[in-house]
């Protein structure tokens, strides 16, 4: 089990007194829209961020400075907002240690530099291929691409989708692979695997 750090708790009691001061609907607000992608976006620093013991003051960073601003105005699209706020921090990050670490320059846009533009060919084709996978995704079963896409596109975990669907873990994992077999059947004309519903 990790133990928290002095900087941690601070942060952390940091955060519950701004949550606590705030009105309950934004409050609400944070709760239900905002901790849920905290898997999504604990993978996003990982990914971002070489110093991994540094991930969870940064998540706690990231969730004050969402906060605070959404005591100003909510955010249209919490999860694009949120994102934003988070490589907008790592951004901060790295101009305040004045060192680019080398591992950030293997993601130049944590950097905030621009990386080439696709040209047309490669825009259009991306653009095909994702009609292609749209079209797929609509031949699924109705649950299995509400699991497919809350487990592959929105990062929630099988625990997570379990909840949220009121299913229980072996479904959701019976479900993602009907999914997974669905798509590689339409996308790839693969023979679906035998299984039976759990």
């Amino acid at each position: 089990m990790n133990e928290m750090s002095d900087t941690d708790r601070e942060d952390a009691n940091g955060l519950r007194q701004c949550m606590t001061d705030g009105p309950v609907d934004l409050r609400d607000w944070f709760l239900r829209e905002v901790l849920p992608l905290e898997a999504a976006l604990t993978r996003y620093l990982r990914h971002n961020w070489q110093d991994r013991a540094m991930v969870a003051d940064l998540l706690q960073e990231i969730y004050v400075r969402v906060y605070e601003a959404a005591q100003k105005k909510l955010p249209d699209s919490t999860k694009s907002f949120v994102f934003a706020t988070a490589h907008n921090l790592l951004i901060d990050r790295v101009r305040r240690e004045k060192v680019i670490p080398i591992e950030a320059v293997d993601n130049l846009e944590a950097l905030g530099i621009a990386a080439e533009t696709p040209g047309p060919e490669a825009q259009t084709s991306a653009r095909d291929e994702l009609r292609r996978v749209q079209a797929a995704l609509d031949q699924l079963p109705p649950r299995a691409r509400q699991v497919f896409v809350l487990f592959h596109v929105d990062g929630l975990a099988p625990r997570q989708i379990a909840t949220r669907m009121g299913i229980s873990e072996k479904t959701v994992s019976w479900h993602l692979n009907e999914g997974v077999n669905g798509l590689a059947n339409v996308l790839y004309g693969a023979a679906p695997a035998k299984g039976g519903k759990p």
